[in-house]
């Protein structure tokens, strides 16, 4: 496989996780399938491994959200600012700490972004929970199911 094939499915792949933080765009699928067109276009077993991987977690990870309570973020005064900061922060928890840590920074992340629009620390936890109830556990779900996809590509073109 060449480098621009593994160009190519990186960018799809940041553009799935991207596409997990905007309404209307199948992030998770767009994971899936840069995954599913590395795994054909690479020979090799371990490509095939993470292909399967990916579409089992993707799965429980539907399975998971099925169970949430639907997702009224908008209803909820969630803008794409705040989930920017959702989303940076779930990033760099997950590189700061690896795996876990996408939890606490997505956490971390809302808040920061609440606490930033509302100035009091009181208004910001209530408003994270606010979040949080309205779909941010769906949102964290589909979003780091992703993450942990695109850690294992990653993994599988360095070490693989």
């Amino acid at each position: 496989m060449g480098a621009w094939d593994l160009l190519l499915t990186g960018l799809v792949l940041l553009l799935g996780l991207w596409g997990v933080l905007v309404p209307g765009v199948p992030g998770s699928w767009l994971v899936w399938a840069g995954v599913l067109w590395w795994a054909l276009k690479d020979p090799r077993p371990v490509a095939w491994w993470v292909c399967v991987g990916a579409t089992v977690v993707l799965f429980l990870s539907q399975v998971v959200r099925w169970a949430l309570p639907p997702r009224r973020l908008r209803e909820a005064g969630v803008d794409g600012r705040l989930l920017t900061y959702a989303g940076c922060g779930s990033f760099a928890g997950f590189v700061l700490l690896p795996v876990l840590g996408a939890v606490p920074g997505f956490l971390a992340g809302v808040y920061l972004g609440e606490r930033l629009r509302l100035g009091r620390r009181r208004e910001a936890v209530a408003a994270l929970w606010t979040v949080m109830r309205s779909g941010g556990w769906s949102l964290l779900t589909e979003l780091f199911t992703c993450q942990l996809i695109t850690a294992a590509w990653l993994g599988a073109v360095f070490w693989g």
